[in-house]
């Protein structure tokens, strides 16, 4: 049954115009029900999920209550997104990488790093065209700048932006 609702998914509801085109409800309905379906007991209630988001399988992705799938986004490998996380459009989390540390073998026949999991905490804000790096975690209430390139972790309540992303104030 999961793979009917991938196959929905993939070959026509992520295609479904957001506002302010007209039947854009109808769109983020059938997205969050089909996706819903893909997750399981994975997916909070009350799921955004916007145009053309790329999750693969869904085997490794968790969305909490609340929170939003922003277009274009692109989630591979283990990624936990906590409650009433905002997301911008084009935002990339990769928990995947290439091994490089032989320069006698071509990378690309180094094979993949382990899995290294990105956790995002609760009411974190993801600006537009973020990217997230493998073993991320953010804490609760943060907020990260549009363009950042997250390549360490974080605690709660910091305001972060830049490449490589790094503290510009704290939330008080």
């Amino acid at each position: 049954m999961k793979k009917f609702f991938l196959f929905l998914y993939y070959a026509f509801f992520q295609y479904i115009p957001m506002q302010p085109m007209p039947g854009w409800q109808i769109g983020y309905a059938l997205r969050a029900w089909c996706v819903r379906h893909i997750l399981g007991n994975r997916a909070g209630k009350n799921l955004l999920v916007k145009d053309h988001c790329y999750f693969g399988n869904g085997n490794r992705l968790t969305v909490g209550n609340r929170s939003q799938m922003g277009s274009n986004a692109r989630f591979s490998g283990t990624i936990t997104l906590g409650e009433d996380v905002v997301m911008g459009p084009d935002v990339v989390m990769m928990a995947v990488s290439h091994e490089f540390g032989r320069t006698d073998i071509p990378i690309n026949q180094q094979g993949a790093k382990p899995d290294e999991p990105i956790v995002i905490g609760n009411d974190v804000w993801i600006g537009t065209r973020v990217i997230i790096l493998p073993g991320v975690h953010l804490g609760d209430h943060c907020i990260v700048a549009a363009g950042a390139v997250v390549t360490k972790s974080f605690p709660e309540k910091c305001i972060i932006g830049g490449v490589p992303a790094k503290v510009i104030r704290m939330r008080e």
